[in-house]
């Protein structure tokens, strides 16, 4: 299906109800925005992280750090068992 689909090169942000064009740092400070918003209501627990196992240690251990160290859950999993 080549050509169907048109590859995002800037980030998106919903506002009213649309999707618009924003700056890295908007919608970085957005998503962290949201998190912090999920945290705050519902606790740490309410938050969980899966990461994929044939990802590289480096990006597996910065997962488990972000979601223990910066979230404070210990809500991470992965597909490591097989």
């Amino acid at each position: 299906m080549k050509g169907k689909y048109t590859r995002l090169t800037e980030p998106m942000v919903r506002e009213n109800g649309a999707l618009r064009q924003a700056t890295w740092d908007e919608a970085l400070d957005r998503a962290a925005g949201g998190l912090s918003r999920i945290v705050e209501t519902h606790g740490p627990w309410s938050f969980g992280m899966f990461s994929c196992s044939k990802s590289t240690n480096e990006v597996n251990y910065l997962a488990q750090k972000f979601t223990r160290g910066v979230i404070g859950s210990n809500n991470i999993d992965s597909c490591n068992r097989t």
